[in-house]
């Protein structure tokens, strides 16, 4: 049985930024790629600053190397979340602590190895969560080496699941150039667009909801123009709260225009993320819910994401137990152990909620490989093109991973490997 030599770790970047949601929420002031204003998210030394990462190597006794990216939120800091990732401060508990607890260690199960990292505590404090969600992506990536297959197939052996074949339908964000970036969407025919960055009332929203309105017109009306009539892609916007600060959290002005909304995007299928932020998770579950609810009474089509204080395992357990809305980001870095993606994936499911493995654009290449490989197996509704906000890199590194593995697994099955 191979075992685990060494680990070592490197400081990288990832393929976005750090941002200060609070911020940027109360009128900071945008200048090219920045922002200047008042600093309120603890740990943040800028409204926005490099987003940084570390490379965890794991040497197996045989000389292979398995890899995974340790990569936090963009929004880090802010709704539960753990504090901001900088590498220079969490680098030494990877080289010390991680390294004494892996090495030595027997590659035959990634979910206990998993587990043991993502449950290790030190004076009654777990691991950062992302540390705990790189180490467990190169724990996948070691088992995956050790036994010659993919990843996809250890999370298929490994938790009982069912091979198929098929791609996942991939959702793709436009930043804030919702403009140009939703047509690099549109000639790629991505399943599912635009996210639309919409985390301020007066320049994103509109203060009567009125510039989202006139985007989401936009959007259809583009698609026509330049997509063609096979293109039916799903419309999911992220509004970080703004609908409720928008109409003072009024229920019935909220549920109005989020009937406007679905009039203007017919005959697209819309889903709205983060309607309200209502500062706690308790609270959140129950705003969510009755706004769900009252859309229902409407016969609203119209989907509900969670999102915000909906970060860990529990959490997302705790929203879909309360049928809090119809869809959940799975936001992978905030579960830490990326054996708990697999596990809120299939709970998801099994509850008849729908699975949205997410992320963020603050990740890496390596992070979105290793979600996409978990993916195939767990196959939740759809999966974030990730990193970045260009569109073409993040749907690339996805879009290929995908086929890669489909196509390889799709072979081993012909040759009765």
């Amino acid at each position: 049985m191979k075992q685990i030599k060494n680990v070592i770790a490197s400081p990288g970047l990832t393929g976005f930024f750090f941002d200060d949601q609070a911020a940027i929420k109360n009128n900071a002031v945008e200048d090219g790629a920045t922002y200047y204003g008042k600093i309120e998210t603890p740990g943040f030394s800028n409204i926005r600053q490099a987003g940084e990462s570390i490379s965890i190597m794991l040497i197996l006794d045989d000389g292979q190397v398995a890899y995974g990216d340790c990569a936090a939120v963009q929004y880090s800091g802010t709704g539960g979340r753990d504090p901001l990732f900088l590498a220079k401060e969490f680098i030494s508990i990877i080289n010390k602590e991680i390294a004494h607890l892996l090495i030595g260690k027997d590659l035959k199960s990634f979910k206990s190895l998993a587990e043991l990292v993502d449950n290790y505590s030190k004076n009654g404090c777990t691991l950062h969560t992302a540390i705990r969600y790189g180490v467990t992506q190169a724990l996948l990536d070691a088992v995956a080496k050790a036994k010659y297959c993919t990843r996809t197939e250890v999370v298929l052996q490994e938790y009982g699941l069912k091979s198929i074949l098929k791609p996942i339908p991939i959702f793709c964000q436009t930043g804030d150039d919702r403009y140009l970036n939703a047509d690099k969407i549109i000639i790629k025919h991505a399943d599912v667009l635009p996210h639309g960055l919409i985390n301020n009332v007066d320049t994103k929203l509109g203060k009567h909801g009125e510039k989202l309105l006139g985007y989401i017109k936009w959007l259809k009306e583009r698609i026509k123009k330049i997509g063609d009539e096979n293109y039916e892609p799903i419309f999911h916007v992220d509004v970080y709260g703004t609908i409720g600060l928008a109409f003072n959290n009024n229920l019935e002005e909220m549920v109005d225009y989020l009937l406007d909304l679905e009039k203007v995007s017919s005959p697209f299928k819309i889903r709205i993320e983060g309607p309200v932020d209502a500062g706690s998770k308790t609270e959140q579950i129950k705003s969510l819910k009755l706004l769900r609810n009252s859309l229902k009474e409407s016969n609203s089509s119209v989907e509900i994401v969670a999102d915000e204080w909906c970060n860990s395992l529990e959490d997302i357990k705790d929203f879909v137990d309360a049928e809090a809305a119809d869809m959940v980001q799975i936001k992978t870095p905030d579960l830490g152990g990326i054996n708990n993606i697999i596990e809120a994936v299939l709970y998801c499911k099994q509850h008849g909620i729908g699975a949205y493995q997410g992320g963020t654009c603050n990740e890496t290449d390596r992070s979105a490989q290793i979600c996409t490989d978990i993916a195939l197996a767990t196959r939740p509704n759809q999966v974030l093109a990730k990193p970045g906000m260009g569109v073409d890199e993040g749907l690339m590194i996805v879009y290929n991973e995908m086929q890669r593995i489909l196509t390889l697994l799709k072979y081993k099955d012909s040759q009765g490997v």
